[in-house]
C-alpha cells in the first residue's frame, strides 16, 4: 500500500447495502468526495445524497437489473459491497460444532459470500478497461484462517473466508481484461451498528467506531491501494489481514 492516494477516473460510485449503517455512511462519504453515487438497497434509504435502485443481495435478478440500469451511464469506478449477516432472529454465532445448523449455515454463506460474488459477476464487467477502479466488499478479520486463534463462530468465519477466496479469484480473472482494477476485502473493525450490537460488551471505547468514522477510514484505505494490493484483505487502519 502507498500512503498517498491516487486520483480515480471521475465517475460513479455504487454502494450495495446502502440501507445499513456502514453502507449509508459510505454513500455520504463518497458523495462528499464528488462522486455521483448510486445506492442499492432493499428499500429507499432516507436522506442519502444518491440515486436509488432497488436491489437485494440474495436476489440475483435484482442485481442483474441494477447492473443493466447503470450500464450506459457514467463509468463506474467504485463499488462497495456493504452487506453482511452475523445474527438474526433465531440465528446466533455458534460456540461449538454441536450447534451447527445447515439452514442457518447456508443463509450466512448466501449473504456473506454468494451475494457479494453475484455483485462481482454483474458489476465487474462495468468497470473501465483502462484507468484505476476499485471493487471492495466488507469482510472480517475473523474470516482469516491464519489469524484464527479462538475458533467458534463457524458459519460466519467460514463464509467470510469463502468471500476472501472469491475476492482473490476475481482479482486474478479481472487482471486479464482490466489490469488497473483493484479488488479487495475490507475489515471495518467493530462498528456501532445492529450487526455488532450484541457483541459490543468488552470492546474498548476507542475501538467501537461510528459508521461515519468507519466509512471515512475505509474510503481512505481504498484511496491508497495499488494494483499490487488487489486480491487481499485490508483492515480499517490500512494493515493487511493475513489470509
Amino acid at each position: 500500500m502507498r500512503v498517498e492516494g491516487a486520483e480515480l477516473t471521475p465517475g460513479r460510485a455504487v454502494v450495495v447495502g446502502a440501507g445499513g449503517g456502514i453502507g449509508g455512511a459510505l454513500v455520504r462519504g463518497l458523495a462528499a468526495q464528488g462522486y455521483a453515487v448510486t445506492a442499492l438497497a432493499r428499500r429507499p434509504p432516507a436522506d442519502l445524497p444518491a440515486a436509488y435502485i432497488r436491489a437485494e443481495i440474495e436476489d440475483e435478478a435484482s442485481l442483474t437489473q441494477a447492473a443493466a440500469d447503470l450500464k450506459d451511464g457514467l463509468p463506474i469506478v467504485r463499488v462497495f459491497v456493504a452487506t453482511g449477516l452475523l445474527h438474526a432472529e433465531g440465528l446466533v454465532p455458534e460456540r461449538s460444532l454441536a450447534a451447527l445448523n445447515a439452514d442457518q449455515m447456508l443463509r450466512l454463506f448466501m449473504v456473506n459470500a454468494v451475494g457479494p460474488a453475484l455483485v462481482a459477476k454483474h458489476f465487474l464487467p462495468l468497470l473501465p478497461r483502462q484507468g484505476r477502479s476499485v471493487f471492495a466488499a466488507l469482510s472480517a478479520r475473523v474470516g482469516s484462517i491464519g489469524d484464527n486463534r479462538l475458533g467458534g463462530w463457524h458459519s460466519y468465519r467460514a463464509s467470510k473466508a469463502a468471500l476472501n477466496m472469491l475476492i482473490k479469484n476475481a482479482s486474478i480473472e479481472l487482471a486479464r481484461t482490466r489490469p488497473d482494477a483493484v479488488i479487495v476485502g475490507l475489515h471495518p473493525g467493530t462498528v456501532d451498528t445492529g450487526l455488532s450490537k450484541p457483541f459490543q460488551r468488552g470492546v474498548a471505547h476507542n475501538k467501537l467506531f461510528t459508521p461515519e468514522y468507519c466509512a471515512e477510514r475505509l474510503i481512505a484505505v481504498t484511496d491508497g491501494l495499488t494494483r499490487d494490493d488487489t486480491g487481499h484483505v485490508f483492515a480499517w487502519d490500512g494493515a493487511r489481514v493475513p489470509e
